[in-house]
């Protein structure tokens, strides 16, 4: 079984594959197409984490996202993939909470508004996502040292109203 985050990095190529950031994702097949599409999504913020597999020419997605809507769009873009048999969308959609909103935004403000994490922030996608449920973070995605992953743990955790932080993000070879 095959898991493809949908991650950007300015360190590391831009379309990862499996498990591992240091694998591509081989262009032209079904996996490159399916990350493509959903990589293109109009509302896949840093504050979404997609991820999907591909089991035969079925597509099978997950993650988390705060919008309802990104939910179908997400489905509904894959399902126009040249290959695609079928769609299991088992994306969670997040409570909506002006709590976690508020969270989300002075969490994204404490690693991006930083002088030394700024570049995390930059361009079309963040390769760092934030990802609030009930006052908990979680951070995915990757980095491009462990101490840029330390001190992203530091800061998100001086970030008032939080009551947990788990710090998912890898570092990228």
């Amino acid at each position: 079984m095959r898991r493809i985050a949908l991650t950007i990095l300015l360190a590391v190529p831009a379309f990862l594959y499996g498990s591992s950031p240091s694998q591509l994702v081989p262009e032209g097949t079904l996996d490159s197409q399916v990350q493509h599409k959903l990589n293109t999504l109009a509302y896949y913020t840093v504050f979404d984490d997609l991820h999907f597999y591909v089991e035969g020419g079925k597509v099978i997605l997950s993650g988390e996202v705060v919008k309802p809507l990104l939910k179908i769009d997400a489905e509904a873009a894959v399902k126009e993939v040249k290959g695609v048999s079928g769609v299991e969308n088992r994306i969670e959609v997040l409570p909506l909470s002006n709590f976690d909103n508020s969270i989300r935004v002075r969490t994204a403000r404490s690693i991006f508004g930083y002088g030394p994490l700024y570049r995390y922030g930059l361009g079309a996608r963040s390769s760092i996502h934030i990802l609030v449920k009930d006052g908990n973070v979680t951070l995915t995605g990757a980095v491009s040292s462990k101490m840029d992953r330390d001190m992203i743990t530091a800061r998100v955790n001086t970030v008032p109203g939080i009551f947990s932080v788990t710090n998912d993000l890898v570092v990228a070879p």
